[in-house]
Order: C-alpha cells, then sequence, then structure tokens
C-alpha cells in the first residue's frame, strides 16, 4: 500500500522543508481530527521531545484538531514511550509524538499511536493522507475542539517504568550513570532510577532547544563512557532524543549495545520461565548474537531493519522481545513499544537477580566484526537481481562457510548499495568486503 507521505516511522524530514512545515502540520492535525472524529468522540494526546521546532509544531497541530472538532491533551516533553503508554491507559483515539528520534535539532517529524499503544495501521495512516489532499474545512463553533495540559503525565509514566521490575528488587548499591541526550528523558529518568534505589549521576539533562543529540545520548556514547569511569560507576545508560533507544556502558567503560542487550534479556527470560517464541532481530542483527543465542536453544528471526517491521514478526510468531542493534528493544511482556528505559530496567534487574556486572552479563554473546562499505551509483540497482553480484557474494560466502554472512541491500533514500560482511576474523572480513564492493562497481559501471 504506497503511501505518500508517511514512511515506516511516521513522517520525518528537515525543518522548515516540505512536509516539515507549520502550515502542513496544522493541516496533519486537521487530517488526523476528521478521521478519528468519524470514529467517535475522543480525544487525541500530544507529546514532544525538547527540540526547538516542537513548540512551534506542538501549536500548528493543536489548531489542526481544534478545527476538526477533537479535544487535544498537551503532554509536552514526553518520551516516546512514554505517550505511547498513556494513550493505552487513557483511552485517548490517538497518540501524537512530535520528534525526529535520535536526529539533531534541525530535523523534526511526526508519528502516531493507536488506541492500543501500537504504530497506527496503514488503512488509517491512508485516510489521514486522503484529508490532507482535500480541502481544509472548520466545524461550528459549538462544536470546536478544546486543549488543556495534563499536568500528571511524567508521574504516570515513572511509576509504569517502574512497576517493569518487582517491587521486592532492590538496586540499593548501584551507581548509576544516565545521559538523557537533552532530550525527552531528562525529567523522567533520572526519577525512575533514583526512586528504584540506584545511586544516579546525570548528564545531558540541560535541553535548550539546540542540543538535543550533540555530542551525546544513545548515538555518542563516548561521553558517558568517561563518565562512567570518573565516577567509578558500576555501568552507564544513554538514551536517545525520545527515549525510546538505550545503548549501555559496563564499568569498564565498554560499550554494550542494542544487540548485547537484547542477549541479556533474552537470557534472563529464558532463565524466569517468561521467554515465548523466537527473538526478532533485523537484517543488520550481529551474527554473534545469533549464535549466542542458538547455544541456549533459542531461535532468532530477522526482519527488515526498521522496528514497524520488528513488531510485525513479534506480533505474527508470538514473540515477547526483540530489536535493533541501535538500541530500539521491544519487551512486549512489559509494554507495546520499544522503550530505553524499561530495556534498561530488564538488564539492571538480571544483574541484582544473578550477581553479575554488566561485563559479565554481555560476555555471553561474542560479537563478530562487522564491515560496511557504500557504493554510489547512478542508477537504481537491485543487487539480488544481477547475476554477476550474485556470482560474487555466492563467493564469499562459499570462502565464509558459516562463520560469517553477507548482506547487500539498497538505499531507500540515497543512491547506494549497501555491502556488508560480517565473520570471525576483522582482516578478512575487511578483505572480503572491498573485495565484493569493488565487483559491485564492475557490476554497475561506477
Amino acid at each position: 500500500m504506497t503511501k505518500k507521505y508517511f514512511g515506516t516511522d511516521g513522517i520525518r524530514g528537515r525543518v522548515g522543508d516540505a512536509p516539515i512545515t507549520a502550515d502542513f502540520l496544522l493541516k496533519l492535525g486537521w487530517a488526523t481530527g476528521r478521521v478519528f472524529a468519524e470514529e467517535g468522540h475522543g480525544f487525541v494526546l500530544v507529546g514532544k521531545d525538547t527540540r526547538i521546532s516542537g513548540y512551534m509544531f506542538e501549536s500548528a497541530l493543536e489548531a489542526g484538531l481544534t478545527a476538526a472538532g477533537v479535544d487535544t491533551r498537551l503532554l509536552g516533553p514526553m518520551p516516546t514511550p512514554g505517550i505511547a503508554y498513556l494513550t493505552r491507559t487513557l483511552r485517548a483515539s490517538a497518540g501524537i509524538v512530535i520528534s525526529a528520534s535520535h536526529n539533531p535539532y534541525y530535523d523534526n517529524g511526526v508519528k502516531f499511536f493507536s488506541v492500543q499503544g501500537t504504530k497506527l495501521p496503514d488503512e488509517i495512516e491512508k485516510k489521514i493522507e486522503h484529508y490532507i489532499d482535500s480541502s481544509m474545512t472548520t466545524v461550528e463553533s459549538s462544536k470546536l475542539g478544546k486543549a488543556k495540559r495534563l499536568v500528571d503525565a511524567a508521574g504516570r509514566y515513572i511509576e509504569f517504568c517502574k512497576a517493569s521490575v518487582p517491587s521486592g528488587l532492590d538496586f540499593k548499591g548501584l551507581r548509576i550513570v544516565i545521559d538523557c541526550a537533552h532530550g525527552a528523558t531528562y525529567h523522567i529518568a533520572p526519577h525512575v532510577f533514583s526512586e528504584v534505589g540506584a545511586e544516579v549521576v546525570t548528564i545531558g539533562a540541560e535541553p535548550d532547544g539546540l542540543n538535543i543529540n550533540d555530542e551525546c545520548g544513545s548515538t555518542r556514547p563516548e561521553k558517558l563512557a568517561e563518565t562512567v569511569l570518573e565516577y567509578r560507576a558500576d555501568l552507564g545508560i544513554a538514551f536517545d532524543g525520545d527515549g525510546d533507544r538505550v545503548i549501555m556502558v559496563d564499568h569498564k567503560g565498554e560499550i554494550v549495545d542494542g544487540d548485547e542487550l537484547i542477549y541479556i534479556i533474552a537470557k534472563s527470560r529464558l532463565k524466569s520461565g517468561q521467554l515465548s517464541g523466537p527473538v526478532v532481530g533485523t537484517l543488520m542483527t550481529n551474527l554473534g548474537m545469533e549464535h549466542g543465542l542458538k547455544k541456549l536453544g533459542i531461535d532468532l528471526m530477522r526482519a527488515k531493519v526498521g522496528d514497524r517491521y520488528v513488531m510485525e514478526m513479534l506480533t505474527i510468531n508470538n514473540g515477547i522481545l526483540g530489536g535493533e542493534n541501535s538500541g530500539h528493544i521491544i519487551c512486549l511482556d512489559r509494554t507495546t513499544t520499544g522503550d530505553g528505559i524499561i530495556a534498561a530496567l530488564q538488564v539492571m534487574a538480571e544483574m541484582q537477580s544473578s550477581g553479575k556486572n554488566l561485563y559479565e552479563l554481555k560476555s555471553g554473546m561474542q560479537k563478530y566484526p562487522q564491515v560496511l562499505v557504500n557504493v554510489k551509483t547512478s542508477k537504481k540497482v537491485d543487487p539480488d537481481k544481477d547475476e554477476s553480484i550474485q556470482k560474487a557474494v555466492k563467493s564469499i560466502e562459499k570462502k565464509l562457510g558459516d562463520t560469517g554472512r553477507v548482506l547487500l541491500r539498497a538505499s531507500g533514500t540515497e543512491p547506494l548499495i549497501r555491502v556488508m560482511v560480517e565473520g570471525q576474523s576483522e582482516g578478512l572480513v575487511k578483505e572480503y568486503a572491498n573485495y565484493l564492493a569493488g565487483d559491485v562497481k564492475k557490476a554497475i559501471g561506477a
């Protein structure tokens, strides 16, 4: 089902460039209001991260929803998974998130949650797009929507996060460093982790509208690693700008990525008898995680890159755990979407119950070296259908055997073919990746 505006995770782009403009967001709010007004009277939640353009887009969405006759509850800065939770528990018609996640401040976007706290179905997105391309009207004045702020939103979500781990579990004695990326978790995460008993050192919690994700957070965890070593902390936790991703750092200052965190949670759930279905990763999930899970008797399934596809595969296969190496981790036995705070709490719970530190917990899986080479192309090429490319791929796969893998995929946003080779030997992986990239260039005449 082809969509004009919606991508795999809402609508995103540079502020001021279509469609991320005030007039488009006004129309989007109105179109969303029209669709949900048809479903019956209700209200829509609107939350945002801390980037400066959020004020403008919040006002535009509010005006559009009001014109369509739909009530609005404004949450202010709130992590994306917090908006999903509140949409579900408050029985809102929908939740709207104004955020560009891990992108810099000059980008922004909009994504939606259904009343179940999950992504909107394709058919609803198509209906919204239909109204976006229609003439905007305003309901009769007595039927205009009303807007008000929900003052206890943060407190509700904090309690929900704390309830995702057993109340009897004692986190006293754990010293942790939290990097909030100057984003939406800045007023949430420090409370959650201190209220479960940990000693908390906070960085990246002074948003000014321009510093979100700037040299900090889950995409740049180097400062977190330095701070963990400086304070001799037990671990560090880095979120992205909207709080749906998490990367951790162990007491030695080593970065622990999403694949390793998923492995730790999977092993914990298996031990407690709570794991069901396969673990779902993506095409980019490290082969070392697949082998580590296999040793535990846990199947790994690979979805296309993107949390929407991970969620679809989990649902179809009755799984409860999945995610991406970027730190977007979905624990469906605790919540309905990727949640950085809740994922971090599950790892900390396993640390306390097992008596092992994060370095020891991650050692059960061995990450394989992964080399990615981008090959520029002036024309659209499907590497799966090019015989010479496939011949080169099979040659490398034969050499790697079951100790490595090859992945070629055309970028959906740039004129590139991404060549990825993964294996046990870093030297061989680099050699094979460059060799294969050369074959791809020859095949496409680059």
